[in-house]
């Protein structure tokens, strides 16, 4: 028996921004929760990982010690501007400027990369 990535949950101070965003940059559909707190992000084919956006007032603090990489379907640069568009920032975490990845923030501060 082994286990598998069911998930991706991310504490977040405002859900529904931050649902709107994310469903924006993977595609995904949003089923809010039944308390209404919450929100699931669910790939539209069913295929992939789920999200789960949870709220909580803590502030983050310091660079993330986990976080998503994720890939364009197609052009990087393109999907660079988009994202950047979308409301990512980009992230200085001590990159050197060789790597196949670019590193982002969502709009509440959370690092993601994109792989080149």
């Amino acid at each position: 028996m082994v286990s598998r990535f069911a998930q991706w949950t991310l504490d977040v101070h405002d859900v529904q921004k931050m649902a709107g965003f994310w469903s924006q940059v993977l595609g995904y559909g949003i089923e809010p929760d039944d308390d209404g707190d919450g929100a699931h992000l669910r790939p539209r084919n069913g295929a992939g990982l789920s999200v789960w956006l949870q709220p909580t007032d803590a502030a983050k603090s310091g660079k993330n010690r986990d976080h998503p990489d994720l890939v364009a379907d197609g052009d990087v640069n393109a999907e660079i501007e988009r994202l950047l568009a979308l409301g990512a920032t980009r992230a200085d975490v001590g990159q050197q400027g060789d790597e196949g990845f670019v590193v982002l923030r969502d709009p509440e501060g959370n690092e993601f990369c994109l792989l080149c």
